[in-house]
């Protein structure tokens, strides 16, 4: 028997200036008996460079070097070679707080968990040295069931608890059992959640945030222009109504959770299409909005979505009077918030 708990995996691309906090703050866990598997990416910097060097004073560093395939296929090259009793998945450009480790490994042979989901933090840099941070978390839970869970789950992704895989802790037997791995498409971090979700029956919730997710990198691939987001946000939904059909859970509160978190996504998808980096001619933007704006799933959503906020609710009103011009024009002046103030920017979609 392998005496590692926790198999740490990493995929690793362009983040030389990062990435030695990242495996710093690893180092510096109150928990030790882990394992890093950190995957080289093909990565064109010195980044591979810097893990080898940690490697080679650390028994508990391996480094994998591999031909770029993206983030789903160099975690998915790790997950075989895993010896930990569960699996932490850590983006090396992020940092987590000393007892990280040590509390979720508690919380999880507890409750004997096959997935625990922590709070966490969104720092988002709009100077070197200055951030706004954005506190991710819900007061902590042991779900007695797996009934109980999908009837809380909308709560969670609410709180964008279950969206990504770095606040949490996988039972290594649940994934190997179940073959779950990363799906080959972009944003993969949502179906592979998806997946270990679907049919999990052991689920454990702690309040307590750890894991810094660091906003604002110039070349982060949030902050990209994506000619396919649209199309990969209707992909999205289809994803979670066909989650809460599995699980048979259809109440007010579920329902309409599903419709404002597609309509905050479509008003993310029409500054997408406004921004500056977009390549589309005006005739083409135009014709983007007003297909997104009159689809039958946007007129859905805006029945059934109760904004949190009211500039949530001022920002819906173009969108239900169908007024193509004042959409695209709303977008635009998201775009420019989002590009000449992000602190502001980052205010205002936490609270949206």
């Amino acid at each position: 028997m392998s005496d590692i708990k926790i198999t740490v995996i990493m995929p690793v691309y362009n983040v030389e200036q990062y990435i030695r906090s990242c495996i710093d703050s690893l180092i510096a866990q109150t928990f030790q008996d882990w394992e890093l598997i950190a995957v080289d990416d093909g990565t064109p910097d010195n980044s591979g460079e810097i893990c080898d060097e940690y490697a080679k004073t650390d028994s508990r560093i391996s480094v994998i070097h591999k031909e770029n395939g993206g983030a789903p296929s160099a975690r998915n090259t790790a997950i075989p070679k895993a010896k930990g009793e569960y699996l932490y998945f850590m983006d090396s450009d992020d940092w987590a707080e000393p007892a990280m480790l040590e509390d979720m490994y508690k919380k999880a042979k507890e409750t004997d968990a096959q997935l625990v989901v922590a709070g966490y933090y969104i720092d988002t840099y709009y100077s070197d040295t200055e951030y706004y941070t954005q506190e991710q978390s819900l007061p902590s839970k042991d779900f007695k069931s797996q009934k109980e869970f999908r009837e809380y789950a909308y709560k969670m992704f609410d709180k964008n608890l279950l969206y990504t895989p770095w606040n949490k802790l996988f039972s290594t037997k649940y994934i190997m059992d179940n073959n779950i791995r990363f799906r080959n498409t972009f944003w993969d971090d949502f179906p592979f959640n998806l997946d270990v979700v679907k049919d999990v029956e052991r689920v454990a919730l702690m309040e307590q945030k750890y894991y810094h997710f660091m906003r604002a990198r110039a070349d982060s691939e949030t902050a990209k222009y994506r000619s396919d987001m649209y199309e990969k946000r209707e992909e999205e939904h289809g994803w979670m109504l066909s989650l809460y059909e599995h699980w048979g859970i259809n109440d007010l509160q579920s329902r309409e959770m599903l419709y404002r978190r597609y309509i905050e996504r479509v008003i993310g998808c029409i500054e997408n299409v406004t921004n500056s980096a977009c390549t589309l001619s005006s005739k083409e933007k135009n014709e983007q909005i007003s297909k997104m704006i009159n689809s039958e799933t946007t007129r859905k959503a805006l029945k059934y979505a109760k904004p949190n906020s009211t500039v949530m609710k001022l920002m819906l009103v173009p969108i239900r009077i169908k007024s193509t011009e004042l959409t695209k024009l709303e977008g635009s002046v998201i775009s420019k918030v989002k590009s000449g103030n992000v602190e502001l920017f980052a205010k205002l979609k936490a609270n949206r």
